[in-house]
């Protein structure tokens, strides 16, 4: 089982190097395929010489058109797309492929993610929950990470579930929406696959988001937006059911800034 992984780059050489090590260390076959938008901080220095990755490093109108671009380039049977500041911990994919043999009816698998900081300390958990339509469409959040979602290629060629490129940070969130409607079969993983890190730079930081956060809730069913605290709460109690807010201490692996060539175990408390 092949994956395609697509990562979206601009000016983020450092965090790429720890990124790409993460997707070539997996152990399963893997299509690693980078869109860089002409990145001017030294990535193109090194970038379409390293033999573990396709570099495609061109213009783009922003990084749902990156990924998308990257969407049209893939020839694996499992897609993903991980942002430079992410990366897969030891085993994720093998695990996800595994869960798709599992479950041959299932399109998309939900991984959990961890949230650390620029020096690979833990700072939190987001353990998925499959996403329910209004949560998604009212809320401030996603119940998934995208640097935890996997899908069938069959999203692409059979839906046409391609990331709607008017949005320039809810992408994600529109596309889940879109996922939702049709009905896709969704499967949790309950297994941390991913690491999303808090380097300071983050484009879901931006004042941006907000911007198009209201413009989402503003097309919500009235009722919706008023229910908001409702929705929110069922969300948390969804969560609480689930054992979301006891997470057992773990140890985990990563590369760093200080150490990008080999991994550093670390300690979850």
């Amino acid at each position: 089982m092949q994956f395609s992984i697509i990562t979206p780059s601009f000016r983020s050489s450092d965090w790429l190097k720890l990124c790409i090590a993460s997707v070539a260390d997996q152990g399963v076959e893997v299509e690693h395929i980078v869109q860089d938008s002409c990145s001017d901080d030294g990535t193109q220095d090194w970038l379409a010489r390293d033999p573990r990755v396709k570099a495609f490093i061109e213009k783009d109108t922003g990084m749902y058109d990156a990924i998308n671009c990257g969407l049209r380039r893939a020839s694996g049977e499992i897609l993903a797309y991980l942002n430079a500041d992410e990366q897969y911990l030891p085993g994720a994919l093998a695990a996800v492929g595994e869960c798709f043999r599992q479950h041959p009816e299932t399109e998309v698998v939900f991984g959990d993610v961890m949230v650390v900081d620029r020096d690979g300390g833990c700072l939190r958990f987001r353990q998925a929950s499959v996403p329910r339509r209004y949560h998604t469409w009212v809320s401030d959040n996603l119940s998934v990470s995208s640097c935890g979602i996997f899908f069938r290629r069959s999203l692409i060629e059979k839906r046409g579930l391609f990331f709607d490129e008017r949005y320039k940070d809810l992408g994600d969130v529109v596309w889940m929406l879109k996922l939702i409607e049709q009905r896709v079969p969704m499967t949790l993983l309950s297994a941390f696959t991913s690491v999303f890190t808090e380097t300071g730079q983050n484009m879901g930081q931006g004042a941006n988001v907000q911007r198009e956060r209201v413009g989402l809730i503003a097309v919500a069913p009235a009722w919706a937006r008023c229910a908001r605290p409702l929705i929110v709460l069922h969300y948390r109690l969804r969560r609480l059911l689930a054992g979301h807010y006891f997470q057992k201490p773990f140890r985990y692996s990563l590369y760093t800034l200080a150490s990008p060539a080999a991994r550093v175990t670390m300690n979850a408390a």
